[in-house]
């Protein structure tokens, strides 16, 4: 992946045109899906992205699809997940069949990621130069327990550890907190690590590791329940998939994994047509915040990027000069670390929405 394409991100001056054709899509009353789609041998893929997968879905703007997916934690060990868990206490009955039967069946992409990502779906009428817009209404969590791994060559401090070292970790559903070790309980706050669509046809297969302008791997955890990403399409179809289900991370991801934990997702699909021709990249909004982000290999880089792309934002939304733009941006714009573990690192600005005397009507706020 070239720097140039993993520098050429983000928030687009299309943003109004976008925020405004959104209200006119209301999200679904007790975000009721319209169809149900499982994390199967048939319906998942592991450790890449192509736009050469047959759509396992086929879905029109507007639909809601509730959306099982799988943490590939207990997949890629050299024990099967049902010995792997075992360890911790959890009994065999207790592991998804879907994590039994991906193990067995599907093949892993030799030399890709590692993630296991159900779709690809495809969304009717959508054409390269369009946007999708995502909306995530609702995460639930499959299991009561994730695993963080970490070990020799991992995180932002590869020497640190020694030998492999997966981490079991349980959480108590009902009151949403995973036990961590020292006796520290920490508020569960689930989010999709991978959304995306399929990369341009002229890269036929991509690893589901790095992020790209196609989204991905981007392990942004603003992106929980009553977030939205939008991504440019560069297929017909668009060809949308999701994994790497999270219970929890912080910003930084900096030991090379989160509490990777396996979640059914219930999300909202809308098409946008000819809103991706001026994207350079995916970008995310709530009811409180617009989301600038800036992607490269090198986090200096993605920071100049997401700074670059705030201004832009600020300019365009209040109508701010250059240099007024990045004094707000310096004064009121706090900018962190998403993820620095992957060949491609994030930087994100989050950019109150109370900045702006006028924004559109949100869908989390109807």
């Amino acid at each position: 992946m070239s720097k140039q394409v993993c520098g050429s991100i983000l928030v687009t001056l299309s943003l109004l045109a976008l925020g405004s054709s959104a209200t006119a899509q209301p999200a679904p009353a007790g975000n009721k899906p319209d169809v149900t789609l499982g994390s199967t041998p048939d319906t998942v893929v592991w450790g890449y992205i192509s736009a050469r997968v047959p759509p396992v879905l086929r879905i029109k703007s507007g639909t809601t699809v509730r959306i099982d997916t799988m943490s590939h934690q207990g997949l890629v060990t050299r024990d099967d997940p049902v010995t792997f868990f075992g360890r911790a206490g959890i009994k065999p009955e207790e592991v998804l069949q879907d994590a039994k039967d991906i193990y067995a069946k599907v093949p892993r992409g030799k030399g890709l990621g590692v993630h296991v990502l159900t779709g690809p779906i495809y969304v009717e009428g959508t054409v390269p130069g369009d946007a999708l817009e995502v909306r995530v209404l609702d995460l639930e969590f499959r299991v009561p327990y994730g695993v963080n791994n970490t070990g020799p060559g991992s995180g932002v401090l590869p020497d640190l550890v020694a030998t492999p070292t997966p981490r079991i970790i349980k959480s108590d559903l009902q009151r949403k907190i995973a036990f961590l070790p020292g006796g520290i309980e920490l508020p569960l706050s689930p989010f999709l690590g991978i959304m995306a669509v399929a990369p341009p046809p002229d890269l036929i297969i991509v690893s589901s590791g790095p992020p790209g302008k196609w989204a991905g791997n981007l392990d942004l955890k603003t992106l929980t329940v009553g977030s939205t990403l939008y991504i440019p399409v560069f297929n017909d179809g668009a060809l949308f998939y999701t994994g790497d289900p999270h219970g929890v991370q912080g910003d930084g991801e900096v030991d090379g994994g989160a509490l990777e934990q396996s979640l059914t997702a219930t999300l909202q699909f809308i098409l946008h047509k000819g809103a991706g021709k001026s994207m350079r990249g995916p970008r995310a909004e709530d009811a409180s915040n617009y989301y600038a982000l800036g992607l490269d290999v090198d986090l200096n880089m993605a920071m100049k990027i997401a700074v670059r792309e705030t201004v832009e934002l600020l300019q365009e939304k209040a109508g701010l000069t250059a240099a007024e733009a990045y004094s707000v941006a310096s004064l009121g714009v706090d900018f962190r670390v998403a993820e620095a573990v992957d060949s491609v690192q994030i930087i994100y600005g989050t950019i109150p929405k109370k900045f702006f005397k006028q924004n559109p009507t949100y869908w989390s706020n109807r």
